[in-house]
């Protein structure tokens, strides 16, 4: 997998999985939106932290700058 995922994007993903965890754990909404909120909360973070996401290769977008190429181990 190549990186696809960075600078702001992957700060963005991460801002957004912990508000959305947040959201999911500590506010009282039905469980169909907690469960949501939960899910997207997950894939956000995953996909910050592992530097790829699905729906970016399929969409040909890549953020991932050149240096940031090379640092992913």
């Amino acid at each position: 997998m190549n990186c696809n995922v960075g600078g702001i994007d992957r700060t963005l993903r991460i801002v957004v999985g912990i508000v959305l965890l947040l959201i999911g754990l500590l506010t009282p909404v039905g469980p169909v939106w907690q469960a949501v909120a939960l899910i997207i909360a997950a894939v956000a973070l995953i996909t910050a932290f592992v530097r790829f996401c699905p729906a970016n290769a399929m969409l040909g977008i890549n953020t991932c700058s050149d240096a940031e190429k090379k640092t992913k181990g």
